[in-house]
């Protein structure tokens, strides 16, 4: 048997309002606070992208597969502006 999910005489190693809490705090209300935030860009991806989820997809799967962690990710991220856009090559003098 696994050790650790032994139940002890002490009682259980957490209670399911604590675990609750952690789930709800941890995973729930970042996913909620990238989804409506406007930070976290559009929905749908740039026009000529080569990917074909947008920024805001992409954010919500990073908080959802690492929870707090991917929430302290997007709060720490840095974006002053918004992304260039191509430039075309000078041509040359003749």
């Amino acid at each position: 048997m696994v050790a650790f999910l032994k139940t002890t005489k002490e009682g259980t190693p957490m209670s399911p309002a604590a675990a609750w809490t952690l789930l709800i705090v941890g995973f729930v209300l970042p996913l909620i606070h990238v989804g409506v935030s406007a930070r976290s860009g559009p929905w749908k991806a740039p026009e000529g992208s080569g990917c074909p989820i947008g920024p805001r997809w992409g954010w919500l799967v990073i908080v959802l597969l690492l929870g707090p962690i991917g929430w302290l990710m997007f709060m720490t991220k840095r974006r002053s502006r918004p992304p260039a856009a191509p430039r075309s090559r000078p041509r040359p003098i003749s």
